[in-house]
C-alpha cells in the first residue's frame, strides 16, 4: 500500500516475478478490496500462489515513525513484517515510510546477536558488476563500533550471495592516507585491521564505482548522500545525452545509428535495475524499494528477497557473526 503509486506497481510486479519464479508464492497485505479489484484487473484474481492478508490501516510517507510504531499496530507495514516474524512469509518488501519501516522492522523482529543496529545495505553498479554499500541512511550518526559490525555484515553477505571468498572491505574516506578523515574513521580501520576480514584500507569516493572493493562501510549519512548524489548523476548524463541528440536533424541521425550503444549504456546504468535495499542486521528478511519506483524496480525489490530467502542470510550471517565477532570486538 506504500510508495508513490501502492498498488498499481506492486501487482503488475507482482505477476512479472512470478512469471520467472513460479515456485514462489505472494501474500499481498493491505486493504483487502482495494487489493482483490486490483486482482480482478490484472486477471489475476483467485491465482493460488496469490494470497491477500487485510491490514486496517497504512502509514503515511511522511508520518513520523515514532507515531506509526505507536498508532499503527494494523498497518500493511506492520501486518506483513508480522507474517515475517511468525514464520509465515520469508521476506517482507515495501516501499513504504523509510522511517517507519526500519522502526517496525526493529521493533518487531529484532537486531541479530552482536549487532546494535541494523544497516540499510544495496548492491551498487560498478565497472567490475557490483559493490555492496552499507550503511545507506538508517543511521545518520554511527559509532565506531557501528561500522565495524557493518563491515562484518557486509562481507558475511558478499560471501553468501555471490560466493566470494574472502570479499575486500574498504571504509568510505576523503583520502586512503592513513592521517585522512576524523577520528572516528580512523578508529575504526584500527579495529578492522585487527580482524579476521579482508580489510583493505581506506577508499575514496571516486573509487567506488571502479570496483576498488566488494564492500564499501561507511556512515549512513555520507552513505545516503553518496547514494542520491549519485542517481542524481545518472539523470544528469541522460538529460546532456539527449539534449545532445536532438539539437538538430543531423544530430538525431547520429543518435538514431547510436541507439544500440546508448539503449546499453541506458540498461547499465539504469537504478531502476538496483532497486532494492537490505535492512541488514535483523532476525528477518526486510526489502526497501525506493518510494517512487516502478512495476519493473519493484520486481527487482522482490527478485532480492527470494535471493536472500533462498540463501537464508540472517541465520547465515548470524552463525558466521559469533566465530568473527567473538574476541575481535571486545
Amino acid at each position: 500500500m506504500g510508495g508513490d503509486h501502492g498498488l498499481e506497481i506492486v501487482i503488475p510486479a507482482v505477476i512479472s516475478v512470478q512469471a520467472d519464479h513460479p515456485e514462489v508464492s505472494f501474500i499481498l497485505v493491505g486493504d483487502a478490496d482495494s487489493i482483490q479489484a486490483a486482482l480482478q484487473t490484472n486477471a489475476k484474481a483467485g491465482d493460488p500462489r496469490i494470497t491477500i492478508q487485510h491490514a486496517s490501516q497504512q502509514v503515511a510517507m511522511d508520518e513520523s515513525p515514532a507515531l506509526a510504531l505507536r498508532s499503527k499496530k494494523d498497518s500493511s507495514m506492520r501486518v506483513a513484517i508480522n507474517l515475517v516474524k511468525e514464520g509465515k512469509a520469508a521476506a517482507c518488501v515495501s516501499a513504504g515510510n523509510t522511517g517507519a519501516l526500519m522502526a517496525t522492522a526493529r521493533f518487531v523482529l529484532k537486531t541479530l546477536p552482536g549487532i546494535e543496529r541494523p544497516a540499510i545495505i544495496s548492491a551498487l553498479p560498478t565497472m567490475k558488476g557490483h559493490t555492496y554499500v552499507l550503511d545507506l541512511g538508517a543511521n545518520v550518526d554511527s559509532s565506531v563500533d557501528h561500522l565495524v559490525q557493518f563491515a562484518v555484515m557486509g562481507s558475511v553477505l558478499a560471501e553468501l550471495v555471490d560466493g566470494i571468498d574472502q570479499p575486500t572491505v574498504g571504509l568510505l574516506n576523503i583520502g586512503e592516507e592513513e592521517m585522512k578523515g576524523n577520528e572516528r574513521v580512523k578508529e575504526a580501520a584500527n579495529q578492522l585491521a585487527q580482524t579476521d576480514l579482508n580489510y583493505i584500507g581506506f577508499v575514496e569516493g571516486d573509487a567506488l564505482y571502479r570496483g576498488a572493493v566488494d564492500v564499501l562501510v561507511c556512515d549512513g549519512f555520507v552513505g545516503n548522500v553518496a547514494l542520491k548524489a549519485s542517481e542524481g548523476v545518472v539523470h544528469m548524463i541522460s538529460y546532456f545525452l539527449r539534449e545532445s541528440f536532438n539539437r538538430n536533424i543531423f544530430t538525431k541521425f547520429a543518435g538514431l545509428i547510436a541507439s544500440p550503444v546508448l539503449n546499453h549504456f541506458k540498461k547499465e546504468l539504469d537504478p531502476r535495475a538496483h532497486n532494492g535495499a537490505n535492512f541488514i542486521g535483523l532476525q528477518g528478511i526486510v526489502i526497501k524499494s525506493h518510494g517512487g519506483a516502478d512495476a519493473f524496480a519493484f520486481a527487482n525489490a522482490i527478485k532480492i528477497a527470494i535471493i536472500e530467502a533462498e540463501h537464508d542470510v540472517p541465520n547465515k550471517i548470524s552463525a558466521h557473526l559469533e566465530s568473527l565477532l567473538e574476541g575481535q570486538l571486545a
